[in-house]
């Protein structure tokens, strides 16, 4: 690519082996000469000059921009979308990405914490568990306190129980 563009602006930096090869390749030789006539146009192309009423249209458009209302910011928020770079977007999506990440790991580390512990029953709750695994022992000792106090009845349960 180097060596083209030095071809075609400067033939005598180019080395003579890269000159000798575009004098004796005929497609070489025809694709440097099409770019020396593609400069040659675009050296004797001209800019059009503007209309005279070019400046009166454009100060007017200006002016209707300037007085219009400002686009509320959805508007704004679509054109920096549709018109913008998508690079300004990238600090912003990367954000995002980073706190949905943290919340959804801090609630897997809660929903985690929460079922890995278990509440310790309270003195209450032990002590009627204790009386329901020693019912039989309750009865029975509640049997040979009736027998004790005359009820008469050995072995036999009373309907007591606690």
């Amino acid at each position: 690519m180097e060596s083209q563009a030095d071809l075609l602006f400067d033939p005598e930096s180019v080395p003579a082996a890269v000159r000798q090869h575009v004098a004796e390749c005929d497609s070489c030789r025809a694709e440097l000469r099409s770019l020396e006539a593609t400069m040659a146009l675009l050296d004797s192309w001209q800019a059009p000059e503007p209309t005279p009423w070019f400046d009166a249209r454009m100060a007017a458009k200006m002016r209707t921009e300037r007085e219009a209302p400002p686009a509320g910011f959805v508007e704004r928020m679509r054109m920096r979308l549709s018109l913008g770079s998508k690079m300004e977007l990238r600090p912003v999506a990367a954000g995002a990405l980073a706190l949905l990440l943290m919340i959804g790991g801090g609630t897997y580390m809660g929903l985690e914490s929460h079922h890995s512990q278990v509440a310790a029953p309270s003195a209450t709750v032990q002590d009627l568990q204790s009386l329901d695994e020693n019912a039989q022992v309750f009865q029975q000792l509640s049997d040979v306190d009736s027998s004790d106090t005359g009820g008469g009845s050995t072995g036999s349960s009373t309907g007591n129980t606690f």
